[in-house]
């Protein structure tokens, strides 16, 4: 097996993703803000499968000692630098998910309900406590207990996968031309941050990251077919989540659109 394997196996499952009836619903600023403040847990939970995979590539303790493949050192340690501290449009360093806060605060969008749900998990220091007694849609809810439970639970080449092929490549630029429409919809509504944040996501991921993750599959399976089956159960799994997510968000848009 390899990642085109993979690829192939989990094709239905892109294409579910891909004409999935959201990007159709999503017609008002409260759509779009409803996708933005579901969406954003994607966007966090996604830092916390990076940061997984640097503490188990490479090594994050003292004393220092050289940790697995250098190789794979060298691909997730890049991977973590531009996603750990990438550039805003003013040149700035942030996070991605903090590029993604930013966007969300300048389009009017509503960021108090996550940023309390990151403070009760670090209240808690209990992020499954923390996922239960929140007011998350159940599916929003799912979508978080199954990354943690990947990274608490899964080998490290089950978490890669998660990763690399659970993480669709393809949506960003769909949400570009979504948002640029929008953009010309409503030209007083700052949506130029959250073009950008997406606009990055296509130039890393096809140019950078997408590649990079997907040597560090090859290199983490090798010629072991049993990981090659984990890595692409992982995957199905991953994108299951992901099309449960996008369900989750297309019933509360809807939801609020027969109470307008």
């Amino acid at each position: 097996m390899n990642t085109q394997t993979i690829h192939k196996t989990i094709e239905p499952y892109k294409k579910q993703l891909l004409h999935h009836n959201l990007y159709h619903e999503i017609k008002s600023l409260d759509d779009l803000y409803c996708f933005v403040e579901n969406h954003v847990y994607a966007v966090w939970d996604f830092m916390s499968l990076l940061k997984a995979l640097q503490n188990k590539l490479t090594c994050t303790t003292t004393p220092w000692v050289p940790v697995g493949n250098p190789e794979v050192r060298y691909l997730i340690n890049e991977i973590v630098l531009a996603e750990e501290t990438d550039i805003n449009q003013a040149g700035k360093r942030k996070s991605h998910y903090e590029l993604y806060l930013d966007a969300m605060e300048a389009c009017g969008a509503n960021t108090s309900t996550v940023l309390d749900f990151l403070h009760d998990v670090q209240e808690t220091q209990n992020i499954f406590v923390s996922i239960k007694h929140s007011s998350l849609h159940e599916n929003v809810k799912d979508f978080l207990d199954f990354t943690f439970r990947v990274i608490e639970e899964g080998n490290v080449h089950q978490i890669a996968a998660a990763f690399t092929f659970g993480r669709e490549d393809l949506i960003p630029e769909m949400f570009t031309e979504i948002l640029k429409n929008f953009q010309n919809n409503f030209p007083d509504t700052d949506l130029s941050q959250l073009i950008y944040y997406f606009e990055r996501h296509i130039e890393l991921d096809g140019d950078e990251h997408g590649p990079m993750a997907m040597k560090m599959i090859e290199e983490l399976c090798g010629d072991d077919d049993k990981k090659w089956q984990e890595a692409t159960d992982m995957a199905i799994l991953a994108l299951e989540k992901r099309i449960k997510l996008w369900d989750a968000i297309s019933e509360q848009i809807m939801l609020k659109q027969e109470l307008v």
